[in-house]
């Protein structure tokens, strides 16, 4: 199965403008996510899609492939569904976030293992294990619930479930990486906003709310997101710990 795999990258993020091309180590951030799924052997090419003709020159400049879309994307997935229909040779396509810079190829390679086995699911998503003492209660921690067969049943950055009886239950810590079948992608970009994914501001509720389903792929641990300034200063702290180690 052919796979692409599409970062958006958009400059003009309400809690930190600029971001893709934030300084992480010696390399721009937008570099960082590129060159990680440029590593993924699961991925056919690997193309940045972005409003930004500033963010646009700087993938050129160290030999990325970029795509220019329209400004007017409400989510990531609408801004990856736009360059995906340019290349309707791939069956399946990747929503690798601009926001990821510690990515790995193995989280990535889990994330589409289901297509690479010859299964299509409409979206696969993925997840880890949830850690019960910071997570639980943080409503930046994405916390998903799945059923027996791998499949989310709600997403929130709730405190869910509600414990009320000692017992395990599968509840995860989602990550926003998100894998589609073509013909569902194209059928999500016309799917009208949802009143849970508005209220939780989480875009893959609408998936659920329309009667699709998403499998959980899961991975070992979380990986450090760069929302905010605070998040890269603390992302350039490991990076400087880890030269000198």
């Amino acid at each position: 199965m052919n796979i692409l795999a599409v970062i958006p990258a958009r400059y003009a993020s309400q809690r930190f403008p600029g971001k893709p091309l934030a300084q992480l180590g010696d390399r721009p951030m937008i570099q960082w996510v590129y060159e990680a799924a440029k590593s993924c052997p699961g991925f056919d090419r690997v193309i940045v899609a972005t409003d930004s003709d500033m963010i646009a020159d700087r993938v050129r400049s160290f030999g990325g492939e970029v795509e220019l879309t329209h400004g007017d994307h409400s989510t990531g997935t609408d801004r990856v569904a736009e360059v995906a229909a340019l290349y309707p040779e791939f069956q399946a396509i990747v929503n690798v976030q601009g926001d990821q810079p510690f990515v790995t190829p193995k989280m990535l390679m889990q994330l589409i293992e289901p297509y690479l086995q010859g299964q299509s699911p409409d979206m696969t998503t993925l997840a880890c294990p949830l850690d019960a003492t910071t997570g639980y209660g943080d409503p930046n921690t994405v916390k998903v619930l799945c059923d027996r067969r791998q499949r989310a049943l709600y997403f929130s950055r709730s405190a869910i479930p509600y414990f009320r009886n000692s017992v395990e239950a599968p509840v995860y810590h989602h990550l926003g990486l998100y894998a589609f079948r073509r013909d569902f992608l194209t059928a999500y970009a016309q799917l009208t906003a949802t009143p849970l994914e508005q209220c939780e501001a989480l875009e893959q509720l609408r998936v659920l709310e329309h009667g699709y389903s998403i499998r959980v792929c899961q991975t070992e641990k979380a990986v450090l997101e760069i929302n905010t300034p605070e998040d890269l200063t603390k992302a350039q702290i490991l990076i400087a710990e880890k030269v000198a180690s």
